[in-house]
């Protein structure tokens, strides 16, 4: 009998703070490592829904979206989109996402919808080495799903002075998902963004950061970039924008990293 291929890697890429280069990380990251090889599917859990625009797919070209994937009303196979980067797939989201904490409220499995609908017969079918979920910035009904879903949470950390303050809340919250809906959910990692390291600031926060994290900080630092700012105007990856960027190479590395990582450590729990 064939042996069953590996599970793909769930990471929420969640922080509650706007901002920080979420997105920005999701697509990016997810598109560096589709340029390695692997395939990645990125469910866009954002009622901005900036990840599918990004990715160059129009509101009106979203008839299916994240949203009826938490309702239960369409498969995962049936959401996922090809993007026009090779390896990378997407379910987009729309502003009827604002809605769900209302919603579903009255729903007794609201927290652990997301994870229903990622279930392992799901995941065979969409065929994908990494699921990366791009969360809204809040800590709301949308993340906390992502949070009982995910095996790992990334997050990004801008380079500014409340950067560190503002981790505490979410680290709190992945400690209350792990004590009660998702007991193995890790720290995958905290990558440092926008950072300037002309800038004293950012050096300073950067050095808090690796005393205070020690290796839960990835080694790649994502600068300021004024490519990856523009890129998604054009509904690009900074790889496609840019190939040559600083932007380009820092993505890359991160992917090269994650993967590494791999076989170095299971990830870190949220007791730190």
């Amino acid at each position: 009998m064939p042996d069953r291929k590996p599970m793909p890697r769930l990471i929420a890429v969640a922080n509650q703070k706007g901002g920080v280069g979420k997105t920005t990380t999701t697509i990016n990251l997810g598109a560096g490592l589709a340029r390695m090889g692997r395939r990645v599917l990125l469910v866009d859990l954002d009622p901005q829904g900036n990840a599918s625009t990004g990715l160059g797919l129009a509101r009106e070209d979203r008839p299916v979206t994240s949203y009826d994937l938490l309702l239960g009303t369409v498969a995962l196979r049936d959401a996922a989109r090809p993007t026009g980067v090779a390896n990378l797939a997407l379910v987009p989201a729309t502003t009827d996402l604002s809605s769900a904490d209302m919603d579903l409220t009255a729903n007794a499995r609201r927290s652990i919808l997301l994870r229903n609908a990622l279930g392992p017969d799901a995941l065979a079918a969409a065929g994908a080495d990494y699921v990366l979920i791009d969360c809204p910035p809040s800590l709301n009904l949308l993340t906390v799903n992502a949070l009982v879903a995910a095996g790992s949470v990334l997050v990004p950390l801008q380079s500014e002075f409340f950067a560190l303050e503002g981790l505490s809340q979410l680290m709190m919250t992945i400690r209350d998902i792990r004590q009660s809906a998702n007991p193995g959910l890790r720290i995958e990692g905290v990558v440092l963004t926008m950072s300037d390291r002309r800038n004293n600031l950012s050096q300073q926060v950067e050095a808090d950061a690796r005393e205070n994290l020690g290796e839960l900080v990835f080694r790649t630092v994502i600068p300021r970039n004024v490519r990856l700012s523009e890129a998604p105007s054009y509904a690009m990856t900074v790889f496609d924008y840019d190939p040559a960027s600083t932007g380009s190479a820092a993505y890359l590395a991160l992917a090269r990293e994650l993967v590494a990582r791999e076989s170095v450590q299971p990830g870190v729990s949220a007791d730190v």
